[in-house]
């Protein structure tokens, strides 16, 4: 009986799984009480701009935010351009609390987002030997990498070449690439959606986040009645609920209905108009498991 290696690059060949040290995680990160208040994401591409790739990261971001209480206060698509990475990066880490960026970090010509980072905040580059190690490590099992030729492998180690006095956090085990960050406040993310979404659900210990207390809560209720025949109603909640930090927000469903949301931090408060609100708009409230399902229906 003969034994059979079967090649590493084989379809039914399952690579050894990674399990690198994740960075230590600060025992303080609420910086003296000071939370992150407001965000803003900075998603870097031609192939978003010229409609290739659809943008799912800057919708899993928002997301983010408004679960943990953080203001998202804007969302950009730029082009992979030195001039416009720099101008947006310092004007958002200058106006706001959390910056994320997504994109131009592979290892072709086009991926500047490093290069144009460290520009933007006087840095030079150097590679980092860490990641050089771990990206060694994750492509010992490809029979690829080691055919690459000495052009090759150069471009892939451009994916470690960062600007010299970022903080480099390593927040997953089975990923090799870390989250970069620059003046303690802008994360470098790839724009793959599984690895950008990844990287910042694990990147929540190394955030101020805002406590629990903090962040909202969203109720939804849904009619079946007509946009134009609730928003008198509505205009007027709002401004009465205004004062209380509640916000009234509509949005309709082509030939279906609309969903009235109501946000505020005062969970109790809200259930009560909610109450309110079936009953004026003829009505329901749905969960946030009904709701979550539509969306990814395309309903909402």
């Amino acid at each position: 009986m003969s034994c059979t290696t079967i090649p590493p690059d084989n379809p039914i060949f399952q690579l050894p799984p990674l399990n690198f040290p994740t960075s230590p995680v600060p025992k303080h990160p609420h910086d003296k009480g000071r939370h992150i208040q407001t965000a803003a994401a900075l998603i870097i591409g031609d192939e978003i701009l010229n409609g290739k790739t659809l943008d799912r990261n800057s919708n899993y971001f928002a997301r983010f935010c408004f679960e943990h209480g953080i203001q998202l206060k804007r969302v950009e698509v730029i082009a992979d351009d030195e001039a416009e990475i720099i101008e947006a990066s310092q004007r958002m880490v200058q106006t706001y609390d959390f910056v994320v960026t997504s994109g131009g970090i592979g290892p072709t010509h086009d991926d500047i987002t490093y290069a144009s980072l460290a520009k933007s905040f006087d840095q030079g580059l150097v590679y980092h030997n860490e990641t050089l190690a771990r990206m060694e490590e994750s492509g010992k099992y490809r029979t690829w990498v080691s055919k690459q030729s000495e052009e090759q492998r150069t471009a892939r180690k451009r994916m470690a070449l960062f600007p010299d006095a970022a903080e480099v956090i390593f927040v997953a085990s089975d990923i090799w690439v870390p989250v970069v960050r620059l003046q303690g406040k802008l994360c470098i993310f790839p724009g793959i959606p599984t690895l950008f979404q990844k990287m910042l659900d694990n990147l929540k210990p190394f955030l101020p986040l805002p406590p629990e207390e903090k962040r909202p809560f969203r109720l939804q209720v849904f009619t079946a009645l007509p946009e134009s025949s609730i928003a008198p109603f509505l205009t007027g909640l709002q401004k009465r609920v205004q004062p209380e930090g509640i916000r009234i927000g509509s949005y309709p469903v082509l030939q279906k209905g609309v969903y009235v949301s109501l946000i505020g931090a005062d969970r109790g408060r809200v259930h009560q108009l909610g109450v309110e609100v079936e009953k004026e708009v003829e009505g329901r409230v749905i969960t946030e498991a009904e709701a979550e399902a539509k969306r990814q229906l395309g309903c909402q």
